[in-house]
């Protein structure tokens, strides 16, 4: 061209938002990984326990929609946690038709460990607070917009 502006490829991969957010979900789970094995959990079983230490009992249709996931996929996490002995499932007696989950006496303890989880996981970052909480914004506005596009809507603001 020769006046300096170069083409930009619209196709190259580090311009990709789904490449970036792929690599950095595998490496901040890399990061917890070591900090959850002595706990004895998985990344996708931390998840579930964090939704638990905020609200128990929850139904299972209601862990799901929390945690976005289909009960198809939770379902497997909330045996292998109850093998563990840190939840129970059982049936509402309200309505014997939902199944609750409820955190067990060692799954209540265990949040006790899990709160060194968050500072660690900053520290092993190296990034400061404010920019991870902006981060976590902008990602929370993301998933609002993906999931407007997923329903059929189109995404707003």
């Amino acid at each position: 061209m020769g006046d300096g502006r170069e083409l930009v490829d619209p196709l190259a991969l580090e311009r990709q938002i789904c490449f970036a957010l792929s690599v950095a979900s595998r490496n901040v789970v890399a990061i917890y990984r070591p900090l959850l094995e002595p706990m004895g959990l998985t990344h996708p079983q931390y998840l579930v326990m964090l939704a638990l230490w905020q609200t128990t009992p929850l139904s299972v249709k209601a862990l799901s929609q929390l945690l976005q996931l289909d009960p198809g996929t939770l379902s497997p996490l909330l045996k292998r946690l109850e093998a563990n002995g840190l939840i129970r499932r059982e049936r509402d007696p309200q309505d014997e038709r939902v199944l609750a989950v409820v955190l067990t006496e060692s799954g209540r303890v265990l949040r006790e460990r899990a709160e060194r989880i968050p500072p660690a996981v900053v520290e092993r970052l190296g990034m400061e607070l404010d920019e991870l909480q902006r981060l976590h914004e902008s990602l929370t506005r993301l998933i609002g917009a993906t999931r407007a596009v997923g329903d059929g809507g189109t995404p707003t603001g």
